[in-house]
């Protein structure tokens, strides 16, 4: 996600600095962006040019001092837990200036709660890109208790400048686009586990049923299985209603280290550009 955030700001003339702890994963992230300019160039959406001058507007650091020094914009993408994110916040709150806009990728933990941790609560946004970055023209602007007027006004206007079309929600577990997917995934994982349809099957049913480019198991392959087992429980914990409590099956999935795409595995085998259905026993409560 932070290499699709980046690739959009550097497109559209901001300066970016991207900023991770390793410079193996900086390197890697660069590439990446490389390749993804390749295709839209390949695609006549951009020229080479454009793909240039775009990445000379990226620079790395693997000091998070150094690299937000002077920023008016900083969007954390770490990984989706909540302490993690909340110690970042709390060493950006005396690293930034006083004007810079604090804003979160997360895809569903509480803004107000992230923001608790800094001194300033009203400059702290949520800005919560869908993935792939370039591709998608969403982004869900969340005010947390304390954002101030002029920080969403800010943040909504620069979505919009960066050719994304924005939409303000308010700070609730799941926000509205995880709130709806979520369980629509949970319920796809139960009717697997419950044996009712195979794989394929089900994602067959939700595109051409449903009309959905991807189904609703590859979607969770391709989001990854742990983060969608860490928003379910952002869900379940945060409603205490039991429909949200994670299937069994995605909690073993996870406990297994089988997450989708990033792993080779998940409801999916991925080789060589390629996927395959699988097809086990281990998915079937009716077998067990």
């Amino acid at each position: 996600m932070g290499n699709g955030i980046a690739h959009v700001f550097a497109q559209n003339g901001y300066s970016v600095a991207l900023i991770d702890i390793s410079a193996e994963a900086l390197s890697q992230a660069l590439h990446t962006i490389a390749i993804n300019f390749d295709r839209m160039i390949r695609k006549g959406l951009l020229q080479e040019s454009d793909k240039i001058r775009a990445l000379a507007q990226v620079e790395t650091f693997t000091d998070l001092a150094n690299g937000v020094a002077g920023a008016d914009l900083v969007i954390e993408a770490a990984t989706e837990q909540e302490e993690t994110k909340k110690r970042i916040f709390r060493s950006l709150d005396g690293l930034v200036p006083a004007s810079c806009i604090l804003a979160t990728n997360t895809s569903s933990i509480s803004i107000t709660g992230i923001a608790s941790v800094t001194s300033c609560p009203e400059r702290v946004i949520g800005m919560h890109f869908m993935n792939p970055v370039p591709v998608m023209e969403l982004v869900e602007v969340i005010r947390g208790y304390a954002t101030s007027d002029m920080v969403c006004a800010t943040v909504l206007a620069l979505s919009a400048a960066i050719g994304k079309t924005p939409v303000e929600v308010q700070d609730y577990p799941g926000f509205v686009a995880n709130r709806i997917l979520m369980p629509m995934i949970n319920e796809a994982i139960s009717t697997l586990y419950e044996g009712v349809a195979g794989v394929r099957e089900i994602d067959t049913v939700m595109k051409l049923g449903m009309s959905h480019p991807m189904g609703p198991l590859q979607l969770a392959d391709f989001i990854g299985l742990d983060v969608c087992l860490s928003i379910l429980r952002v869900l379940h914990d945060g409603f205490g209603n039991p429909k949200y409590a994670p299937s069994p099956l995605l909690v073993n999935m996870v406990a297994a280290g089988r997450t989708g795409i990033k792993s080779g595995e998940g409801f999916y085998t991925y080789a060589k550009g390629s996927k395959s259905p699988i097809v086990s026993s281990r998915f079937n409560l009716s077998e067990k």
